[in-house]
């Protein structure tokens, strides 16, 4: 009843899992990560103890194939299961057991791992994977692709009801506390990637410094007078609309972004990341 994917970046040392499935909260059961470890896709009839028993192994040094090996081999009913493995080096291995309902299988790539069961056909994980090897950007948005690439070549035969991401990283929580990076689930909605990638877009916003550092924008012009009526708009600006950045309109605008939660999007040069500036045009053309 569910699709997935487990990978790794390199780059920027990020292991994680996208799902979508027509079962509520999908991303209660499915994902596991651990920084420095690996990460986990359990599914099908999903044994969740995959999950924390693949990552004592992995932090034990074994390989993603190895730790696969080991969970399924005294499981009596591993042939209805399939789970999905990368490990802390970027090795991949996925098993899809016989008795999976159909479609049911997997392809694995460089780094990288896609699976589904109960899918329209083997359709769906081939353009997962080609939509994870093709986007460009970092890990989440080449995650996100692949999720909405395998819905629109068919998906889960039964539906859609749920979906989740999941990345984790070091000092990967917005304190730099946790490792989770990203951990936002859609667990029950008629669209749930299109959801997905909507919460994701407001999470970025709250908690995530990774903005491109040419997407911004500069406080003038028509951009100041557009940020000013929606300050106005939403009570904290009664000023002139115009376009000046004044010490007034600056006081105005830091307790605007500390209201929304948006302080890791706060700079202090005369300029705005161009994220917080979209949705403040969002927010004026809700009128």
């Amino acid at each position: 009843m569910t699709f997935s994917i487990v990978a790794y970046d390199s780059e920027k040392k990020e292991w994680g899992v996208a799902v979508q499935s027509k079962f509520i909260a999908v991303g209660s059961i499915v994902p596991f990560a651990k920084v420095n470890v690996g990460a986990v896709a359990t599914q099908a009839w999903a044994n969740t103890s995959y999950g924390p028993k693949s990552l004592v192994l992995l932090e034990q040094g074994m390989t993603a194939e190895e730790t696969i090996k080991i969970i399924t081999q005294h499981d009596e009913k591993r042939e209805h299961r399939q789970v999905g493995i990368v490990d802390s080096f970027g090795n991949v291995a996925s098993f899809t057991g016989k008795k999976c309902f159909d479609w049911a299988g997997h392809v694995v790539g460089e780094n990288y791992a896609c699976q589904g069961n109960i899918l329209v056909s083997e359709d769906t994980v081939l353009a997962m994977s080609h939509a994870y090897r093709e986007t460009s950007g970092d890990l989440v948005e080449k995650l996100l692709a692949a999720l909405e690439e395998g819905q629109e070549a068919g998906g889960d035969s039964r539906g859609k009801q749920s979906a989740a991401i999941l990345i984790v990283k070091e000092e990967g929580a917005y304190d730099g506390g946790t490792d989770r990076y990203i951990n936002v689930r859609v667990d029950e909605h008629e669209h749930p990637i299109k959801e997905l990638r909507r919460v994701f877009e407001l999470y970025d916003l709250s908690l995530l410094k990774r903005d491109d550092p040419d997407d911004k924008v500069k406080l003038s012009g028509d951009i100041m007078k557009t940020i000013k009526e929606v300050l106005k708009k939403d009570g904290f600006f009664d000023g002139e609309i115009n376009t000046k950045y004044d010490d007034v309109t600056k006081e105005s605008l830091q307790k605007w972004m500390h209201t929304n939660n948006f302080e890791v999007k706060e700079r202090e040069d005369n300029y705005m990341w161009g994220a917080v500036y979209r949705f403040i045009e969002k927010r004026k053309e809700e009128g």
